[in-house]
Formats: C-alpha cells, sequence, structure tokens
C-alpha cells in the first residue's frame, strides 16, 4: 500500500525495554504503533507506507540512526522523525538534525514527556503542511537563500520575527535546544554574527524590493 495511517508512530530502537515502554504510552494516546529492532527494518516499512511520526535510536548495530537518515533523505521526507541520543551524545544528535532530523530526544527520558513533544511535532508539522510551508521571511530571496535547507528557512523566518528560542520552538513543533542548532547552522553559512545581522541580512532585501 502507498500510505499508513496517518496516526502511525514508527519506533526503532535495538532496545526492546525502550520499544515496549514507548509503545505502551502511545498506544494508550490512541497511535497505532509498529516498532522495530534495527534500520533495514524501518527503511522497508517507508517505502510501503508513510507514518505520523518516527522515532529512531541513533545507536543501532548495523546501520546508525544517522545512516538511516542519510538513506531516508530526511530533510525531505514526508513525516518528521525524532532521534533518541544518550546524554553524551550531543554532537551526534546536532549531526542527526544536519541530517534532516527534526529534533533529539534525550536518554534517559520520561515517556509521558516523549508523547508531549511529539504530538505537539505532529501538530506542527500538519500546520505547516496545510499553509503551503510558504510565506514569510522563509519565502524572500534574500543572499544565501539557497544555501539554507528548508527547515533553516523557517526556522530563520521565527528569529527575523523576533521570535525567542522557545517561542520558535513552539511554532515549529521542535525544542529550543534544536532551534539554537539551527540558529548556528544559520549563521555560519550566511556569515552573520548574531541574531541582528541575521536580520540584517534578510531585510536588506525586503527593503531593495
Amino acid at each position: 500500500m502507498a500510505e499508513g495511517t496517518s496516526n502511525e508512530i514508527i519506533i526503532v530502537d535495538d532496545d526492546a525495554a525502550v520499544r515496549d515502554a514507548l509503545s505502551v504510552v502511545f498506544s494508550l494516546e490512541g497511535y497505532h504503533v509498529s516498532s522495530f529492532g534495527d534500520g533495514q527494518s524501518l527503511l522497508n516499512a517507508a517505502r510501503a507506507r508513510t507514518p505520523a511520526c518516527v522515532i529512531l535510536d541513533v545507536h543501532m548495530p548495523g546501520r546508525s540512526g544517522l545512516d538511516i537518515l542519510k538513506e531516508l533523505n530526511a530533510e525531505d521526507w514526508s513525516a518528521p522523525i525524532f532521534i533518541i541520543s544518550g546524554q553524551g551524545d550531543i554532537p551526534m544528535a546536532v549531526e542527526a538534525i544536519k541530517n534532516g532530523a527534526l529534533d533529539f530526544i534525550e536518554k534517559p527520558f520520561d515517556a509521558n514527556t516523549v508523547v508531549t513533544r511529539v504530538r505537539e511535532a505532529i501538530e506542527a508539522w500538519e500546520r505547516r503542511k496545510a499553509s503551503g510551508n510558504s510565506g514569510g521571511v522563509a519565502s524572500i530571496p534574500f543572499p544565501g537563500r539557497d544555501m539554507l535547507t528548508p527547515r533553516e528557512r523557517e526556522v530563520l523566518s521565527e528569529i527575523a520575527s523576533g521570535a525567542s528560542n522557545k517561542e520558535a520552538g513552539r511554532h515549529l513543533g521542535i525544542s529550543p535546544r534544536t532551534i539554537e542548532v539551527h540558529r548556528a547552522r544559520i549563521m555560519e553559512k550566511l556569515g552573520a554574527k548574531n541574531a541582528a545581522d541575521l536580520v540584517r541580512i534578510v531585510m536588506s532585501e525586503t527593503r531593495s524590493h
């Protein structure tokens, strides 16, 4: 089948205890849960259907979560992907975001908090899809725009409108720490020293039109 159930959550972790704990809480919330112990199984499932969200462990035997993100072309994939990482894995979590993961969840985690974050992310994702993912600063042809990913453009739009990391995260359904990762990447790509610099780069183009 080409489409999966729109309320399906796919959990990919080689730790059965993690899979079971997350399966229980998401099932209680009314989601249909599929869980796999390796990344290849996710890739096979992804060819057949599109879930509402994927929760993917970064450390797995065989192909890592990062490998899976790259193969799925996660930045352009049709569902949000959360990465699960240990506390010492922040550089890897940042790498995952660069490769298209929507956000990351640190172990040890509270299962109910994960449900809340995933639900908010799915809702934000649906809102963006419904609005056509356009408008605002993200659609202005400013210098360096083509170097940014669609998600980085969304984050830049939030920054340029004056949103704090917390507010931007709430609007986009991702954590403030992940907003900070995107902000650093955007500043690096556009050669900006701070948020004010970013706004100047974008607004100089709006004034010239």
